[in-house]
Order: structure tokens, then sequence, then C-alpha cells
């Protein structure tokens, strides 16, 4: 399996990374692959179906000179901050392990390097639902996902000392939705390292999270290939740089 050091970029070149790889390992080009990385400048993603309008302050947005790419994967609005936030993706066959061919065992299984990292730091981490990994029940953590031709792309947060006022100030969080999960505001629902306790600057987060990761999986590290660099450029023109994609709904 490969791993891609650190990448810090645009969220269009991001995303369009991330699909670029799973498209080549889907061609059978490249290998199994774990990568980690940082939205520069701080970015909001949405889902593959989801309303940005619904979903995002978009004026609040574009005011803090924060982008909104929409992914390819399922799943609600995500603010990563640059100076508090590592993403990590994995894109790898259902066939490497049992647990992969079920949705829900399938998120766990590649998230659970994260849940490693953070019992490594004394936090009681532990998954919530479908997607979500949570410290004292607060999410510090959440995944998104999708398939085809038996190949899995996932990729998810790890919040090592996001600016929950930000996050607040830019997601739309529905006061109904915040009612399901038992709570009055954002902040009773989210935390993050720092929060927690633990202070990290981000070479100190990269650094667990990829020893977390090299421990879990046979990785070794390599760059992005050629074809994945060209496919992920004209994925940014076609796609994640193109309004009608990120305003699409």
């Amino acid at each position: 399996m490969r791993f891609v050091p650190l990448i810090v970029a645009r969220p269009e070149v991001q995303m369009a990374i991330d699909e670029a790889i799973f498209r080549a390992r889907i061609e059978g080009k490249v290998p199994d692959t774990v990568r980690l990385y940082v939205f520069k400048p701080s970015s909001v993603t949405i889902g593959r179906f989801q309303s940005i309008r619904h979903d995002v302050d978009i004026e609040r947005a574009r005011d803090l000179g924060i982008p909104v790419v929409r992914r390819i994967t399922g799943g609600g609005s995500v603010f990563h901050d640059e100076y508090g936030e590592i993403t990590y993706s994995v894109i790898i066959g259902e066939d490497y392990h049992p647990s992969l061919r079920n949705v829900q065992e399938s998120y766990r299984y590649l998230a659970g390097p994260l849940i490693d990292a953070l019992k490594e730091l004394g936090l009681n981490a532990e998954f919530s639902g479908l997607n979500d990994v949570v410290v004292r029940g607060k999410k510090i953590s959440g995944s998104a996902q999708t398939r085809a031709k038996g190949v899995i792309l996932q990729h998810g947060t790890f919040m090592y000392a996001t600016r929950l006022d930000v996050l607040a100030s830019v997601l739309k969080v529905s006061r109904e939705k915040l009612k399901d999960k038992g709570v009055s505001s954002i902040y009773e629902r989210v935390t993050t390292l720092e929060r927690e306790g633990v202070r990290l600057s981000r070479s100190e987060a990269y650094e667990l999270l990829k020893e977390s990761f090299f421990r879990a999986f046979p990785l070794e590290e390599a760059p992005l290939t050629d074809y994945e660099l060209e496919l992920a450029e004209r994925l940014v023109e076609e796609r994640y740089g193109n309004p009608n994609w990120n305003l699409s709904k």
C-alpha cells in the first residue's frame, strides 16, 4: 500500500486528488492508498447530494474567504480549518479485508487508526452512529464514503484545534438536528483535541496520525503518479473548480 505525504492545497485541488486516486485505483493503475492533507485556505466541503444554500451560510463564508466545494462522497457539510484540522483519505479495494464489504464495519475499519491515535493521547475515543468518532460523547471526527467497481474512497476529519466559532458561523446546523442529538448548541455536540486538554501543532498531529496508519496498514511512502496529477488537474477544471458543480443544488 502507498502512503502519499502531506499535501497542503486549496479544496478543489484536494477533492480532485482524492477522485483522481480513486479513478486510478479502479483502473488498476495505482495501489491502495492512504494520504493525509490540509485545506488551505480554511474551507467547507459539502456532500454530493446536499443543498449548499440550506447547509452553508454562503455570504458568511465569502466574507471570511472560505471557499465551498462539493465532494463526490455523501454526508453533511464539513468545515476544514487550515489551523486546526487534518483530513485523512483511504482508497482501497473491497477485497482487502472482509469488513470492507459491510458499510458500517468498513467505516470503523478504515477510521480505526484515528481511534488508536486518540487513545494513544489518553482519550477515551469510540465510534458513534455510522461514521462519527466521539470523545466524551462529542464528535471529534466524521467520515464520508463512496464506492465504485469494488473500490472504496473514504475520507474524514481529525479536529485537533478547529475554531468552533468559525465552524458554527459558516455551517447551518438545524435546531432539529441538534435536538435529535440531545444538545442545544454546536459546542455541546463537537469537540477538538485542544478542548479536551491536548495541544498539538499541525506537524505533531500529522506525525501522530501517520504513525497510527503505518501501524494499521503495510504502507510505503510514495508520491502521486503523473497520471493522477494530470487527471486531478482536469478534474479541477471540469468539476471542483466549476461553480456549476459546487452550486448545483
